[in-house]
């Protein structure tokens, strides 16, 4: 059965309902990135396996799950109480069905997506459409793919590029990429990224800085 990567940073509010909802087989790896609420002791006591990743960034934390992982499929979720983990195995499905990777398509709930981050993403997805021609309109943040080919695809982005990036690769490398709906709910406790303006802006740079340096070569 897949593994699922959780990268985590002080996430003890969200954790005991999102390893609750996880599917039985499905083996959570949570990765805690320098979490101080004792998200590291919670997901242990959890039953999930935990791996500690020090480099901060949202792409060092799934790198590091990855190459934790065990499992001929890998999934990824944000670890926040935004997404059911009960979606995954229909990505898993679609995994079955032919897709080499298997992207979601937020659809959130009122006041779950603040504008900015929305609007941002937006404008990703327009520009991801353009340069690959793929009929994306999200780059969510659940996803599943086969864990070898993944390794295979030499991500290199360590901050909010990962995702981004591993779109790009696989396009590029040939993939077969689905898009699946998944509901989008308000997160538990307090965003470090998307719910920020900060943070968007953030990854926004991350990723036209990963933009620019695939025009580049």
């Amino acid at each position: 059965m897949p593994d699922v990567v959780l990268p985590v940073l002080d996430e003890a509010e969200a954790l005991p309902g999102v390893l609750a909802a996880m599917p039985p087989g499905y083996r959570p790896i949570v990765v805690d990135n320098g979490s101080a609420d004792g998200s590291p002791r919670i997901a242990a006591e959890l039953g999930a396996e935990v791996v500690a990743e020090p480099r901060r960034g949202f792409g060092a934390a799934c790198q590091a799950g990855l190459v934790a992982a065990t499992a001929d499929v890998v999934c990824f979720m944000d670890c926040d109480g935004s997404v059911d983990a009960g979606r995954l195995p229909a990505f898993v499905a679609a995994l079955e069905d032919g897709a080499d990777l298997v992207v979601g398509a937020r659809r959130p709930e009122r006041g779950a997506w603040p504008p900015h981050a929305r609007i941002a993403n937006r404008l990703l997805a327009r520009e991801l459409r353009r340069r690959t021609g793929l009929a994306l309109s999200d780059n969510g943040p659940m996803r599943a793919a086969g864990r070898a080919a993944l390794l295979g695809l030499g991500l290199r982005d360590r901050r909010s590029g990962w995702p981004l990036e591993t779109v790009l690769r696989a396009h590029a490398a040939g993939w077969t990429i689905a898009e699946l709906p998944i509901a989008y709910r308000r997160r538990a406790g307090r965003s470090k990224v998307t719910g920020t303006v900060r943070g968007t802006a953030q990854a926004v740079a991350d990723m036209s800085a990963l933009l620019r340096s695939i025009d580049a070569g």
